[in-house]
């Protein structure tokens, strides 16, 4: 059985004069342990899929399976709880917390689950060792390259040992080389842990290193 599974899904949204639809009847299947990619325009519905399988966002329709749980039988609650059980995000534009440094910004995920404090310093500080960033652990995100924020941002996005991880045009805002080490970075650990990823992305040398490359257009997707 796929450990992604979605069948069917609708998704659309209410604009001032209009409804538009975004996703229209999407299938997609994930093998456990497999990369994904999913290219496409922009505007297509990249991001949206990627929140839908997240759980950030619900579907109007359709079917959605991860690691045997139904998305749809999740009240908002227990959605939270799963999303932050068992799965990853890194965006094109990292969202860190400015206030606090790189160690406290990768703890988010582990201070919701009331992880307690020693474990939680512990994965922090390996996550961050094993990204490079070793040296700036104690740094808030306006003191780091735009490079070493989507590291912290990556590391945060393991903090809970997901089973999946969604990312949405990671490399999006870096030049080529550091986008290029940041590619080589998310295969490592994608084998590593053991991970399902799927990711969104415009970057074929990015798309070039999955497993499967797919195309989203017209609200469905199609082999690349």
């Amino acid at each position: 059985m796929a450990f992604v599974a979605v069948s069917g899904l609708h998704k659309s949204y209410e604009l001032a004069d209009r409804r538009l639809s975004v996703l229209r009847g999407l299938d997609l299947e994930a093998a456990h342990g497999e990369m994904v990619a999913v290219m496409g325009a922009s505007g297509v519905g990249k991001s949206t899929l990627l929140h839908v399988l997240g759980g950030l966002d619900r579907a109007d329709e359709g079917r959605i399976i991860v690691a045997d749980t139904d998305l749809r039988t999740l009240d908002d609650t227990r959605l939270v709880a799963f999303r932050n059980q068992h799965v990853g995000f890194v965006f094109q534009f990292h969202h860190l917390l400015p206030e606090f440094d790189a160690v406290e910004n990768v703890e988010m995920p582990m201070r919701i689950a009331r992880w307690p404090k020693a474990a939680m310093r512990a994965r922090a500080a390996e996550l961050l060792e094993r990204v490079g960033l070793q040296d700036r652990m104690t740094h808030r995100p306006g003191m780091l390259s735009g490079g070493e924020q989507q590291r912290v941002a990556v590391a945060r996005a393991l903090a809970m040992k997901p089973a999946l991880l969604l990312a949405d045009e990671p490399t999006g805002d870096l030049d080529e080389n550091t986008g290029a080490a940041l590619h080589g970075l998310l295969r490592e650990m994608h084998a590593e842990h053991g991970l399902t990823s799927i990711i969104a992305t415009h970057n074929p040398r990015l798309a070039a290193a999955c497993d499967r490359v797919l195309r989203l257009e017209l609200g469905q997707l199609r082999p690349a």
